[in-house]
């Protein structure tokens, strides 16, 4: 079974003189396992289509299902009940609380979920899977930048979803630290079979990504699939 699905999605913004396309019935499946990016200029839809993908949006025509659940007609309630079971996010500003300590920050995404007792067990063992082995008792400012992503990627991790998806998840890192991250997630979804979806106009995050789906003016152009690279 697909993670996601939308055929023929259209979403439009705004009216008259002032109404925006923002996508053109777009159908895409992403499969368990895929390490996917949406690329294209700004303004193409890439980030709309990510929004579609992580339920943060829903289509004005078309449909949309996670995990096999058609989501169009469900509340905002009962869509945030399914971004938080099956989806995780990477931010690009990463989103950490400051007087939290790491292991405290990815501890609190598995709070906000309703889990109770192994907290602390859980978020230990993901930050040590994304290489923050250590370094849980740091608060983010005592962190590097490209560990404070980690952070967030840990965070997005700790509930084990079917999805991460992120937005522009380098946009805020130097080049060395954000081919640091992209390696980690590269590995994550090798040896743990983590599905992701980024959006990005990075040709780094492109150049680690299996799958490129290209967008232009709300369409999709082109769809290219890749080997994987080690």
């Amino acid at each position: 079974m697909s993670i996601c699905e939308l055929k023929n999605v259209c979403r439009t913004y705004g009216s008259g003189a002032g109404k925006v396309e923002a996508l053109k019935h777009v159908s895409l499946t992403i499969e368990p396992g895929e390490f996917t990016v949406l690329c294209g200029p700004s303004g193409s839809g890439k980030t709309t289509l990510l929004n579609q993908v992580g339920l943060l949006d829903v289509p004005d025509e078309g449909t949309l299902s996670v995990d096999g659940q058609l989501v169009g007609g469900l509340s905002s309630g009962e869509l945030s009940k399914v971004r938080g079971q099956k989806i995780g996010f990477i931010f690009q500003s990463f989103n950490l609380i400051p007087v939290l300590t790491a292991v405290e920050n990815v501890e609190l995404a598995l709070q906000l979920a309703g889990r109770e007792g192994g907290e602390r067990v859980a978020a230990e063992a993901v930050l040590e899977q994304v290489g923050l082995a250590g370094l849980g008792h740091r608060r983010p400012n005592e962190l590097s930048g490209g560990q404070q992503q980690r952070v967030a990627i840990a965070r997005a991790l700790v509930k084990k979803p079917l999805l991460v998806i992120a937005d522009e998840p380098t946009a805020n890192l130097d080049s060395e630290n954000g081919e640091a991250v992209l390696s980690t997630m590269q590995r994550l979804n090798r040896e743990f079979g983590t599905t992701f979806v980024f959006s990005s106009h990075d040709a780094m995050v492109v150049a680690h990504a299996r799958r490129v789906v290209t967008l232009r003016d709300g369409a999709i152009v082109s769809d290219e699939r890749r080997a994987a690279t080690s």
